[in-house]
């Protein structure tokens, strides 16, 4: 099983140490880097294997490595040697990894880290983008055959990421550390046994003083109990959520946290991606189960269904796939986890006689006016874009109107209940209100799908005015639990419910 690294990038060796303590039980290797170091406390690395008491591996990197070493190649080739003098017998007080970069060739040290024990990790960094040979990267890093070769590469996009995985299974005879750096690499961090590496590397967050080696890398905590890292083998289900970007959405912590509770050896990971047809790709590459499917492909991702759900035959719109023999399954849990929240808020089985306004025409506002048309209600599409929001009404025989002045006219005769479907309002949008202009008169009933804020700048207007409102957490459990029948075949007990914090 790969083995669990802490990077540490402490200015002194006991600050380092203190952040150690801190992450002790979850952690099999520290990386020190002595780039970060001060100068003074450079010279007393050789102190730090007995000081930390846990395999430790030197590395002092270049600036073009993405390392703080200002110095030139003669300083930095002393201060190596001087982790590895005075080696003693006791190899617990030496240096188990010393880093070296492939393209350095220093025999004194190769050969005194071997005399001792320390094994050689020969490194290649692309902090720029993803080789295009990484197999020949690894083939030809490697000087002698002890060495553990390290390849870490910046992947600009999943189809980077299916590059360095099938550089792994061609490369599945040696010993090995491969990475990708940034939120495309994630997978490659959490699934590393699968991409063959022996180490995963983290680093202590929330410590202001303690910069992150590497961009993308996870907190040693998290990563040992958020995705159970130790639990992973060959027998885990992979499932993720995939859309761009991704920096809200609770699916993660929903999926991990309830295969946790009901023992099931499955792991969900974000899958960022710049196109659903990278996804896809990646998806088939490494045997992923299923998948939740966000803004912007929920549309995009139909194409690629061998069988489609009556929801998303009927929408158009997919947000959950499933691998079976024949390929993927589409579904769309969010209409029903939609229309199930919506009439518990309004304490109704049905929409008739309501009029409602459906903000946005994307592949959740086709989801949310199925589901109005199939109970009954009446509907005015806004949107920005016309042609979206005439071709969106005209599948329900509903009113449309551009989101202007015409149109918030049109929606005082369809404020019964206002539903708020697109992405506006949500992480670098939370300022914004799509129906600003709109006044709320306190009878409406208004729900948001975005539960990211828990309340959206439109949420907080209408509630002020004195409207009923509800964001999208509810519908967001409820379609989560549809998805995890689908993922897993069986229910999702109650009380399981109970470990996910709103």
């Amino acid at each position: 099983m790969a083995k669990i690294c802490l990077c540490l990038t402490g200015s002194t060796l006991q600050r380092d140490i203190e952040v150690l303590e801190k992450y002790r039980k979850f952690v099999d290797i520290v990386e020190l880097r002595a780039d970060y170091l001060t100068p003074d406390e450079r010279l007393l690395i050789r102190k730090f294997p007995e000081m930390a008491g846990i395999p430790c591996i030197l590395t002092v990197r270049r600036e073009i490595d993405g390392g703080l070493f200002h110095g030139g190649e003669w300083s930095r080739i002393k201060l190596i040697s001087l982790g590895l003098a005075f080696a003693e017998v006791d190899r617990r007080h030496n240096f188990a990894y010393i880093d070296l970069e492939n393209d350095l060739s220093v025999p004194g040290i190769e050969e005194a880290a071997r005399t001792f024990g320390t094994r050689i990790i020969r490194s290649y960094h692309n902090m720029n983008g993803t080789d295009s040979n990484i197999t020949e990267i690894l083939r030809k890093s490697k000087h002698i055959g002890d060495e553990i070769v390290k390849v870490a590469v910046t992947p600009r996009s999943l189809d980077d990421v299916v590059k360095i995985f099938r550089s792994t299974k061609e490369t599945a005879d040696m010993e090995k550390v491969v990475i990708g750096i940034g939120e495309f690499g994630l997978c490659t961090r959490v699934l590393a046994d699968r991409f063959g590496s022996q180490i995963t590397y983290t680093s202590a967050k929330g410590e202001s003083d303690m910069p992150m080696a590497a961009l993308g890398q996870l907190d040693p905590k998290e990563l040992s109990e958020f995705y159970r890292f130790r639990s992973i083998n060959e027998e885990t289900a992979i499932f993720g959520v995939t859309g761009f970007p991704l920096k809200v959405t609770l699916s993660p912590m929903f999926f991990n946290t309830v295969f946790g509770t009901e023992n099931i050896n499955a792991i969900y990971l974000p899958f960022p991606a710049v196109s659903i047809e990278a996804f896809i790709r990646l998806a088939d590459e490494i045997g992923l189960k299923g998948a939740s499917v966000t803004i912007p492909y929920k549309e995009a991702v139909v194409p690629y269904l061998a069988q489609k759900s009556e929801h998303v035959r009927l929408t158009g719109a997919c947000n959950t796939i499933v691998r079976e023999e024949d390929g993927w399954h589409g579904y769309n849990t969010d209409a029903i986890g939609f229309s199930n929240s919506l009439l518990n808020f309004i304490k109704s089985k049905d929409l008739k006689g309501k009029r409602i306004t459906i903000v946005g025409a994307g592949g959740a506002a086709r989801s949310v006016a199925e589901e109005v048309y199939r109970f009954k209600g009446k509907a005015l599409i806004l949107n920005r874009t016309p042609i979206r929001a005439r071709e969106l009404a005209k599948s329900f025989g509903f009113k449309w109107a551009t989101l202007d002045t015409t149109g918030f006219v049109y929606m005082e005769k369809y404020n019964d209940i206002i539903i708020q479907t697109t992405s506006v309002g949500m992480d670098n949008q939370i300022d914004n209100d799509p129906i600003e202009m709109y006044k709320f008169s306190g009878k409406e009933a208004v729900m948001d799908l975005i539960y990211n804020p828990q309340q959206t700048k439109c949420l907080k207007r209408a509630a002020q005015a004195g409207c009923r409102v509800l964001n999208g957490y509810d519908m967001f459990i409820r379609q989560a639990q549809d998805q995890f029948r689908l993922y897993t075949k069986r229910e999702l007990p109650t009380q399981a419910l109970l470990k996910i914090a709103p």
